[in-house]
């Protein structure tokens, strides 16, 4: 076939293809390019089209439209008004992929009150209900399937919304963690009722509460806590109190597992293990301590001591001692049984 070229120095049209019906301007190429355009500055090729497709890709066995850069982005779509910027559809298989090999495979961005990416799935089938599609589905074989981030304090960097009635987030592992949360205040905030149908495995020791504690500055954990005539707390100063309310938790390798009435107040407030175990302030100057002795308050503020009187120590009663010690003072794990 000939060669064509033209040469225009204003800013006419180089070539210029017009039909009434057909096509305005044709390229075919049995082995290349059908058709090649190139431009230093501008738009290599621009269609556009009053009501149909700007520019329209169409192959047999290949890509329809291809869009590579050196350093600029290999495809854009931009809608002025409230269109699609791109659209992706297929008939049986996907409707647009992302994949890249050192950065995002995709990446969505929103600058209004809506998500960066969203995934709707309008496919209903007649199956029990969790079984049905989804709105977005990630994979990953080694890195993260998802990530969403949000840089203000009111927003979430994921967000789960059903308003069907149904589960708005829902986390599966057949052999790891479903859901894992970690956080700088909380790991897991929920609001409402939670329910468990498996067991609740805590790591931690002992069941504590919240009390008002006596003072500007807090009492150091594992010591030995009387109760006061307003509900105050005030660390024990006498042998066998009656008033006892429990240990300061928190002393030594164990941490409370669950702690109750955790509130703000202008006083300040400690937490009181009243179940489990926790370590404790002991003083066997009263009476070498073995495991399993009683343990009641004594003399030294806030430290407990060995049960030598039963009489006395009906209702003053802190716990069961864990681990002995045969003189001085010290630090010892004890099984809170208050009675």
């Amino acid at each position: 076939m000939p060669t064509i070229t033209n040469k225009v120095t204003g800013n006419d049209n180089a070539i210029e293809g017009l039909a009434v019906d057909g096509r305005g301007v044709v390229g075919q190429s049995e082995t290349n390019y059908g058709m090649r355009a190139h431009s230093k500055k501008s738009a290599g090729i621009r269609g556009s089209s009053d009501e149909g497709r700007g520019v329209e890709g169409w192959a047999t066995n290949s890509e329809g439209v291809v869009g590579i850069s050196t350093n600029g982005n290999g495809v854009w779509g931009q809608t002025e008004g409230a269109g699609t910027g791109i659209l992706g559809t297929s008939k049986s298989g996907i409707g647009v992929l992302g994949e890249s090999t050192t950065n995002e495979g995709v990446r969505g961005v929103s600058h209004a009150a809506h998500g960066g990416v969203v995934g709707v799935n309008d496919w209903a089938p007649a199956a029990p209900p969790g079984t049905g599609g989804n709105g977005g589905w990630f994979e990953s074989s080694q890195g993260e399937g998802v990530r969403g981030t949000a840089k203000t304090p009111h927003h979430g960097g994921v967000v789960g919304v059903n308003t069907a009635g149904g589960i708005a987030v829902y986390g599966t592992s057949d052999t790891g963690v479903g859901v894992h949360g970690k956080g700088g205040r909380l790991a897991g905030f929920f609001e409402g009722d939670v329910e468990v149908t498996g067991d609740i495995r805590l790591r931690n020791a002992d069941f504590a509460e919240d009390f008002d504690v006596a003072g500007a500055d807090g009492l150091e954990p594992g010591t030995v806590m009387v109760m006061g005539n307003e509900g105050t707390l005030f660390q024990s100063q006498q042998a066998y109190d009656r008033r006892v309310a429990g240990v300061i938790s928190g002393a030594g390798d164990y941490k409370p597992g669950i702690v109750l009435d955790t509130r703000q107040s202008q006083g300040n407030r400690q937490p009181i293990a009243l179940m489990g175990k926790v370590f404790c302030k002991v003083d066997a100057q009263f009476g070498a301590i073995e495991v399993g002795d009683l343990l009641t308050t004594s003399p030294t503020p806030g430290y407990a001591m060995k049960t030598s009187d039963p009489f006395k120590a009906f209702g003053a009663v802190i716990g069961k001692a864990l681990r002995p010690l045969t003189e001085g003072k010290g630090l010892i794990p004890v099984l809170i049984a208050l009675q």
